[in-house]
């Protein structure tokens, strides 16, 4: 069975939590929570609580076994963009774009759904 939570109006860019998503792509949700606890960045801390959304709802639709959950589907989208404009010198105006996010998680048993492959644990770059 699939346990889903999604986040919509997330108030981050989607390119800066996608990265976070690509990391725990297909792992053991146990393991994604201990990889997103020890990054100190906001999109891997909306991320987490949205991880931790999913493993709630599988515990209150009394999933039987918890500890097997796999991150199945790990999804960003972009949501509407905040537009305003920043005047300039000489009468001109620049456009500021406040984007946001949709984070969508599914959770799911490991033998039932067609997992990708985890990303290794190194993949992100920072900086």
């Amino acid at each position: 069975m699939q346990y889903k939570a999604v986040h919509r109006f997330a108030d981050t860019g989607p390119r800066k939590i996608r990265q976070f998503a690509d990391l725990i792509r297909g792992r053991n949700a146990d393991e994604a929570l201990q990889l997103l606890k020890f990054y100190h960045n906001r999109g891997a801390k909306l991320l987490e609580a949205v991880v931790k959304s999913a493993i709630g709802n599988a515990d209150d639709q009394e999933c039987p076994n918890l500890d097997d959950l796999v991150v199945s589907e790990a999804r960003v989208d972009g949501a509407p963009t905040f537009k305003r404009i920043q005047p300039r010198a000489r009468g001109t105006a620049f456009q500021i774009k406040r984007r946001m996010a949709h984070i969508h998680v599914t959770l799911s048993d490991p033998n039932q759904a067609d997992v990708p492959a985890p990303a290794p644990a190194g993949a992100l770059a920072t900086g």
